[in-house]
């Protein structure tokens, strides 16, 4: 089936202070005056390249009312379903919070058949927080949620998400080689049709790791492990996607391409064509890098 995207152009991105603190990816810019203009042409290019491989990309602007520094990430704040429901997730930020636009969701409707909008985001009242496909690695034709919970990835929220979408869990903690917490799941896995990429490295907990390696297995998943390192560069931060001539893609950033070795290449090509951008600006302000920018839209065509 054919990808749809969803993508958010920004209009302030910038550092958030309000993230900084449970994401160790985030690197403030000395040059805060000129992160959006540089992240906008991150953007652009990005989107121009999807478009020249035949990945159909919906953008929408975002609004300089409310300030929303990560808008440039919606896939944390919506999720779209085959049977075409949509999920609205509560997010640990206030600031990210504001993002959640129900005109957004309108204009799709205009396309694409949306049955029941399913909004989880009363969590945050009580301190809850899932934040979508970032904290959520789906693995969609086998209905399986994968997860690392940390303080943006509750149980209780997930388990939530799982009954109403039909998904079965599978929970697992992680951490950087600072002993921390790894804040989204999406930034040390990607789940493929027929691989994964995966940093082991920060799964200590030996039965977690072996269960995990086991539902691959059971899921016909090749696994392709990636270093600390590597996951540092964004290379666990992909998403497979399919073309208008069927052809799998494998997207993700510059630094994350460049950060693989060659076998890794050559494993991946098997599967995909692989397309990556520079996203330098977005990756060390927003924390976040290629797949955090796509919302899949897997909502049936009107």
């Amino acid at each position: 089936m054919k990808s749809t995207i969803l993508m958010i152009r920004p209009v302030s991105f910038g550092f958030n202070e309000q993230t900084a603190g449970s994401n160790a990816f985030q690197v403030r810019s000395s040059e805060q005056l000129h992160v959006q203009q540089k992240a906008l042409a991150e953007f652009d290019t990005f989107v121009d390249k999807l478009r020249a491989n035949g990945i159909d990309v919906i953008v929408i602007d975002d609004t300089p009312q409310p300030h929303t520094p990560d808008s440039i990430f919606p896939n944390n704040w919506v999720s779209f379903h085959e049977d075409g429901k949509v999920f609205l997730y509560p997010m640990q930020a206030d600031n990210r919070r504001l993002e959640r636009r129900p005109e957004i969701i309108e204009r799709l409707k205009n396309n694409f058949n949306i049955t029941e909008v399913d909004d989880l985001s009363n969590f945050e009242q009580h301190n809850k927080f899932l934040e979508g496909t970032g904290s959520m690695v789906l693995d969609r034709p086998n209905k399986i949620a994968y997860a690392c919970l940390s303080p943006r990835t509750d149980i209780e929220v997930m388990n939530a998400f799982c009954k109403k979408s039909g998904y079965s869990p599978v929970y697992f903690h992680a951490v950087d080689s600072n002993g921390m917490a790894i804040y989204h799941t999406n930034v040390l896995m990607c789940i493929g049709e027929k691989f994964v990429v995966i940093c082991l490295d920060t799964i200590r907990d030996e039965q977690e790791k072996e269960a995990l390696i086991e539902m691959f297995r059971q899921t016909g998943k090749e696994v392709i492990e990636i270093s600390l390192h590597q996951m540092n560069a964004f290379a666990g931060n992909m998403l497979e996607l399919v073309n208008d001539k069927g052809e799998h893609l494998l997207v993700m950033s510059a630094r994350a391409y460049h950060s693989l070795t060659l076998l890794q290449i050559e494993t991946l090509e098997q599967y995909c064509t692989l397309i990556y951008s520079d996203l330098t600006v977005i990756e060390n302000n927003g924390g976040g890098s290629a797949r955090c920018m796509m919302a899949e839209v897997y909502l049936p065509l009107k």
